[in-house]
């Protein structure tokens, strides 16, 4: 079990994809000091390599020494973008599995949510830095604080027509359904069985959703769910001939033959209500027509 945050303890920002700038940074900074932690930022902060935070061999220093470095209790993802799996390979965890910390972040930050699964340790799929300060992301800011700092806390969500009632139990798994759907076949992919699997995903087309689940389903990634969660699917894109289905309605075609329960539209993913999940940790999903509830045990 990861120690929970105390006030005074370091914490580190960097980014292992897209670049971003220190003042994007500023509203994060400033709630992170409020709560009485030390922001140490990165050398991949204000770093520069087209669309990067630096080359992959800065993106992987970076967050290497943040890994092996015993004085910093968290280390927080400044955004996502692309490039994580880029660098995953070269990463050391010896260090990390001896002295385990909070890593935190969503969207790509899924390679390491994934990845570090495997390696029996919990994560936290929450809302980024670059998002800090934005209009309607009180809440999911404070659900990071609150888990950060060991605070018991559960989620409910209100009921969808699509959803399947049941109780589920499980180790919580998942994150961007791409970024799952890329890590087939590598060291970074998870063995979903008897878990609760969460997906989100943005800015895709409907027929790449249809294919993704069509792979995810036909790896064996579906058939053997404890529970799954639909969060947001945002910014969905379709052809000039519709593909004729919803994200949704396409997640619950290939789920439809299965019996574990599944809920819709949770509060997760590439919205400002992006609820901090605890991957790895063991929960109870309960999905009832009045709604639905999770829970950690």
């Amino acid at each position: 079990m990861i120690p929970a945050l105390q006030p005074g303890d370091r914490i580190a920002i960097i980014s292992t994809a897209r670049k971003i700038t220190t003042p994007e940074l500023e509203p994060a900074i400033r709630s992170f000091e409020s709560w009485g932690l030390d922001v140490v930022l990165g050398q991949t902060i204000d770093a520069s390599y087209n669309q990067f935070a630096g080359d992959d061999a800065l993106r992987l220093q970076d967050f290497q020494k943040m890994l092996d470095d015993e004085t910093i209790k968290a280390i927080v993802c400044a955004r996502g973008g692309y490039g994580t799996t880029r660098i995953m390979d070269q990463v050391d965890f010896s260090k990390f599995k001896k002295q385990p910390k909070w890593v935190i972040g969503f969207s790509d930050v899924t390679t390491i949510h994934s990845h570090i699964h495997n390696l029996g340790i919990e994560t936290i799929h929450a809302i980024m830095p670059v998002l800090f300060g934005r209009e309607g992301t009180i809440e999911s800011v404070e659900t990071l604080r609150k888990v950060l700092f060991g605070e018991n806390i559960n989620y409910s969500s209100a009921p969808h027509a699509f959803n399947r009632t049941g109780t589920a139990k499980g180790q919580l798994v998942g994150g961007n359904l791409s970024m799952l759907h890329t890590l087939t076949g590598t060291k970074s992919d998870i063995n979903t069985e008897g878990k609760i699997l969460f997906l989100e995903d943005l800015d895709e087309y409907l027929y790449h959703i249809d294919r993704m689940m069509v792979h995810l389903n036909r790896s064996g990634k579906l058939s053997n769910l404890a529970g799954l969660i639909v969060g947001d699917m945002s910014d969905m894109r379709d052809n000039a001939i519709p593909f004729g289905k919803t994200a949704y309605e396409i997640i619950m075609e290939h789920t439809g033959k299965y019996n574990y329960p599944v809920c819709y539209n949770f509060p997760v993913g590439h919205e400002p209500l992006n609820l901090a999940l605890l991957c790895g940790r063991k929960a109870v999903l309960e999905i009832s027509e009045s709604g639905v509830e999770l829970r950690y045990i």
